[in-house]
């Protein structure tokens, strides 16, 4: 039997839920937390037992009482105030997904929250949320965090609103894949990111490698990394010389499941057919294994008729044929930006530091030569 992750992304977000109910109610009960989050009773225990280890709650039988002030005071538990050297500080962390690609980024950050003596409170959000700031806000104002690593959408029209509120703050913010520059003299905001362009570019160098002369790429019309990845697309293929006419496949697609995701990766392979594209870079992961599935359905062989590399490795490499992928450096990023909010809470008159962290590539069993030099 596995032994369930106390850093797991649920369990951050169980544990954030529990000190919630703790402030508003003053003690919380094993047997009421077991209905309200849907898990077992040995699961909360562990959750009040690790809270209790952090000096955030207190255990009492059948459930847990709220840290008090005179608690604090006397020293006998951690106090969480800002300010104080000796406490557990927390960090505040809000991310667009619980179930895609951040938890590895979570899981990264608790890694090194757990060495720089702080506790990380995480929220999730979506990309599809209207405004992030009331999430945030219930972080400050409601939790006190010492310090915030956000990842908040910054394609709708309340992102610059936000993005400005948070630079005012008096705590450290570090932005997670994500880059900002606020005010009249255009400050950057610090910030941790992939070099995602440098990932694709890395894709492209490959395939060119193995002798394909026309590389196409699909990326996910829902994903804010798309722009990037493309970007890279483009250097890459300028930078080996390689065909780039009004006939290069760059198609964006819509999630996969739909029938116009369907039809999309059909007119792809058309496309891929009518061309002579040989090789295609694929985002996301979801995306690069509906195509797979489409070429097989057709009977365009991978990778000896067609060479496909997938972006992001959340994934890929479970299917079969095991996809060469570009793998972002998710858990690297969490620890980066964790790492970041503790250099700030040490030194707060630290120049502002912009982190990039580069992308690896793994090369499986989905890209070959093309047919002409197989």
């Amino acid at each position: 039997m596995s032994v369930p992750d106390a850093r797991s992304p649920l369990a951050i977000a169980r544990r954030s839920q529990i000190l919630d109910a703790l402030q508003r109610e003053g003690t919380v009960r094993v047997s009421e937390l077991t209905d309200q989050l849907g898990v077992t009773v040995n699961t909360i225990r562990r959750d009040i037992a690790q809270l209790a280890a952090e000096g955030l709650v207190h255990r009492v039988h059948g459930g847990a009482t709220a840290v008090s002030a005179s608690d604090e005071a006397d020293g006998d538990a951690a106090p969480r105030r800002r300010g104080a050297s000796t406490a557990v500080r927390t960090v505040g962390m809000l991310v667009p997904s619980l179930d895609y690609y951040w938890p590895d980024v979570v899981r990264g950050a608790e890694e090194a929250a757990s060495e720089d003596n702080l506790r990380v409170a995480l929220r999730g959000s979506s990309y599809e949320t209207e405004d992030d700031r009331p999430q945030l806000e219930w972080l400050v104002d409601q939790l006190r965090v010492d310090g915030l690593a956000v990842a908040p959408r910054m394609d709708n029209s309340t992102a610059r609103a936000t993005v400005e509120w948070l630079a005012t703050l008096d705590i450290p913010v570090v932005l997670v894949e994500r880059t900002a520059n606020v005010g009249p003299h255009h400050e950057v905001m610090e910030s941790v990111v992939s070099d995602h362009v440098l990932g694709s570019a890395m894709a492209v160098r490959h395939l060119a490698a193995l002798g394909h002369r026309c590389v196409g790429l699909v990326t996910s019309a829902q994903s804010p990394t798309s722009p990037k990845v493309r970007q890279g697309w483009l250097e890459g293929i300028a930078d080996c010389g390689l065909a780039g006419s009004a006939q290069t496949i760059d198609a964006n697609v819509p999630s996969p499941g739909s029938a116009e995701c369907d039809a999309a990766l059909d007119a792809i392979l058309d496309d891929c057919l009518r061309t002579g594209t040989t090789a295609l870079v694929v985002h996301a992961d979801s995306e690069a294994m509906a195509l797979v599935q489409h070429c097989e359905a057709r009977g365009i062989r991978v990778p000896h008729d067609l060479s496909v590399v997938a972006y992001d490795d959340a994934l890929a490499g479970l299917f079969s044929p095991a996809l060469t992928a570009v793998r972002p450096p998710r858990r690297s990023v969490g620890r980066a930006a964790i790492d970041l909010v503790a250099a700030r809470l040490a030194d707060p008159r630290r120049p502002a530091h912009r982190v990039v962290i580069s992308p690896s590539l793994r090369v499986r069993d989905s890209t070959a030569p093309p047919p002409t030099l197989s």
